[in-house]
C-alpha cells in the first residue's frame, strides 16, 4: 500500500517513520510512503502557500492552487482516497482504518494555519480529524493514521493482530464555517459573493448559518 503526505514540511516525520513497526512495513515493501513538499507546486518566487482570509479574520489560509497540482502530480493507484486532515472532518476510527486498509493508495493533506481554502473539498474524498482537540499541522494526524493502517494489513505486525478497539462519537461544540482566499475564481469553484460584499453583518450571520450546518452534518 502507498501512503502520499502533502505537507509544508517533508522532513518533520523522517525519524519516526524510521523506527518501530512503519520501518519494518517499509523495509519489506508491504507499504510506501512518499513526502510531497507542497512548496514545490507553487508558482512564485517565494513559494507562497498562504494568503488572507476574504471577508477578514485572523491569520493566514492555506491556497488551493498548489494543492491541486500536487495531487495532480501523484500517480493514482486504482483503490484511491484523498483525505484532508482537519479538526472539522469526521472522526477517525478503528473502523475507518479497517476500511482505509483494503486501499491500494491513502492521500493525505497535512494542513497548516487557519485552515484549508474550502474548495478543497472539491478534490477530496473525504475530512478526516484524529481528536476534538487543535494541533499546529495534519503531520501528526497523518503519522497515526498511517500507523493505524499499517498494522492492519497483513505481514505488518507479523501476526494476526486481534485487538479491538470500540468506536467512539465525539459531540463538538463548534465547527468553524468555510474559508477562501485567493484566487476569486479557481475552476468553476468561486468564492461566495457574500465574503466579497465587504458587509460585516452579512458576513457574521453567513458564517454562523454555515457553521451550524457542518455541525448537523457532522451528527448525520
Amino acid at each position: 500500500m502507498e501512503f502520499d503526505i502533502l505537507t509544508i514540511f517533508p522532513n518533520i516525520l523522517d525519524s519516526y517513520f524510521k523506527e518501530t513497526i512503519i520501518k519494518r512495513a517499509v523495509k519489506k515493501r508491504l507499504i510506501q510512503i512518499q513526502m510531497h513538499n507542497i512548496r514545490d507546486f507553487t508558482v512564485d518566487k517565494h513559494h507562497t502557500v498562504d494568503d488572507r482570509p476574504y471577508g477578514g479574520g485572523p491569520g493566514m489560509i492555506f491556497k488551493l492552487e498548489p494543492i491541486f497540482r500536487a495531487l495532480k502530480k501523484i500517480n493514482r493507484r486504482k483503490k484511491s482516497k484523498i483525505v484532508l486532515l482537519t479538526p472539522t472532518g469526521k472522526q477517525f476510527t478503528q473502523q475507518k482504518a479497517k476500511s482505509y486498509a483494503k486501499l491500494d493508495q491513502l492521500i493525505l493533506i497535512a494542513g497548516r494555519y487557519e485552515g484549508v481554502d474550502a474548495r478543497v473539498e472539491k478534490l477530496v474524498s473525504e475530512k478526516i480529524s484524529i481528536g476534538p482537540y487543535v494541533l499546529s499541522g495534519g503531520e501528526l494526524p497523518a503519522a497515526v493514521i498511517i500507523e493505524a493502517v499499517a498494522r492492519l494489513i497483513p505481514g505488518v505486525l507479523g501476526h494476526e493482530d486481534s485487538a479491538k478497539s470500540d468506536s467512539f462519537t465525539i459531540n463538538k461544540e463548534y465547527l468553524e464555517y468555510p474559508q477562501y482566499t485567493r484566487p476569486v475564481k479557481f475552476k468553476n469553484w468561486p468564492v461566495p459573493t457574500i465574503l466579497l460584499s465587504g458587509n460585516h453583518k452579512s458576513i457574521e450571520l453567513w458564517r454562523n448559518k454555515n457553521s451550524k450546518k457542518a455541525r448537523k452534518k457532522r451528527k448525520k
